[in-house]
């Protein structure tokens, strides 16, 4: 038994020493009011890693409406996708009937990490949330230098606007329409 716990503090405390890089986004404020709420996520990239040009992250699900509303720091370039794109060794859960938002560096400077990105804003018609999943891809630093990193986690979305529950509602609609006629030509 005390083999065991000894065994167990040993793995711990190394582990505590091990490198680990990811860009982590994380969702800093939803500020305005409706129709225009803008979510602000702030962006990290951890100690061993460096952001090159190409690196990228991707927030997926974020809303049934696609934002054209967006800021970013200089040197990203944002778009959007109903599908991706997603590092090659990481399996994101990702609806094909919501946007994901991606911001990819294209700056000539390679940023290294600890160090804060900026924030990221993309603003949508709802401040309700619900938990949802983002993924990055950036460059390790130490051994095996230039290699890609991939990284996936949970980052607040919103959730879904209303209009993607309309085709739902116009189902529900027609039943409640025909179902009281469907019972007159019976009787």
């Amino acid at each position: 038994m005390k083999k065991a716990l000894v065994l167990g503090l040993v793995a711990f405390g190394t582990s505590i020493f091990v490198a680990h890089g990811d860009i982590i986004p994380t969702l800093s404020s939803v500020t305005g009011s409706a129709p225009n709420f803008s979510w602000n996520y702030s962006a990290n990239v951890t100690v061993d890693e460096t952001v090159n040009k190409g690196d990228f992250f991707t927030i997926y699900d974020f809303s049934s409406i696609m934002p054209t509303t967006h800021t970013e720091p200089t040197g990203w370039a944002f778009s959007t996708a109903l599908l991706g794109p997603t590092p090659g060794l990481v399996s994101p859960n990702d609806n094909p009937n919501l946007w994901n938002l991606t911001w990819t560096y294209n700056g000539s400077s390679p940023i290294s990490g600890a160090a804060a990105l900026g924030m990221f804003t993309a603003v949508t018609s709802t401040d309700q949330l619900k938990a949802g999943q983002f993924t990055a891809e950036a460059t390790r630093s130490g051994a095996p230098a230039g290699t890609k990193i991939d990284n996936i986690g949970q980052v607040s979305v919103p959730v879904p606007e209303s209009t993607s529950l309309l085709p739902l509602i116009g189902v529900c609609a027609a039943a409640l329409f025909v179902a009281p006629r469907l019972r007159r030509q019976r009787a």
